[in-house]
């Protein structure tokens, strides 16, 4: 698929946003929706509603507006499946798994294209572009929340636990998009018996 002009109603933010924030907004509905590549600096300054030189003179490349774009969406993207803060009035266990059952969830809404992060890296070649590292960086405060939990539940290996749930986590997004898997609750499952295998209470 790839964005046509009658989108861009629907892509562009609020008028009253100042420009950098109308170019943010566009550019990241945009990039999900569309894909990086597919969206060019002309048609996000057309949805965000200002032009392409105020777009250089806030970013100065497309590529620092990836960037920021995924920078400034992420926090709200692990807020998807993350609570603001370790709530330490729930079971390890509990919090590992409602992250599991906040992807079911966000999987199955008719919007959902993906992981921003996932999308962003599979995208883009070079591993020290800024969007690559954004994109990791957020992957390892997702992987650091598994480990922390990990740790308060006893796992004898909370290290390894963190990078196998990251694994599974990150599987059961690629089986929602591509819709492969016959169970939507097989990932929770699977998160739940490597919970039960390495101890976690």
């Amino acid at each position: 698929m790839s964005p046509q002009s009658g989108d861009l109603a629907a892509a562009s933010p609020a008028a009253a946003a100042a420009p950098r924030q109308r170019l943010l907004e566009a550019a990241g509905e945009l990039f999900y929706r569309y894909g990086i590549g597919a969206v060019g600096v002309e048609l996000i300054s057309k949805a965000a509603g200002v032009s392409k030189r105020t777009l250089y003179q806030q970013f100065g490349s497309k590529d620092q507006l990836i960037a920021a774009s995924l920078d400034q969406a992420g926090q709200a993207v692990l807020g998807i499946y993350l609570p603001p803060a370790d709530d330490g009035g729930a079971a390890p266990r509990d919090q590992i798994l409602a992250a599991f059952d906040a992807l079911t969830g966000w999987s199955a809404a008719p919007e959902f294209r993906g992981c921003p992060f996932i999308n962003t890296a599979a995208e883009l070649a070079d591993p020290e572009h800024p969007a690559r590292v954004v994109a990791r960086d957020y992957k390892l405060r997702l992987r650091e929340f598994f480990a922390r939990q990990a740790e308060r539940g006893g796992a004898r290996d909370p290290q390894q636990l963190a990078d196998q749930l990251l694994i599974v986590f990150d599987g059961a997004i690629v089986q929602a998009v591509m819709d492969t898997a016959a169970s939507p609750a097989a990932a929770r499952a699977a998160a739940d018996a490597l919970l039960s295998g390495h101890g976690v209470r």
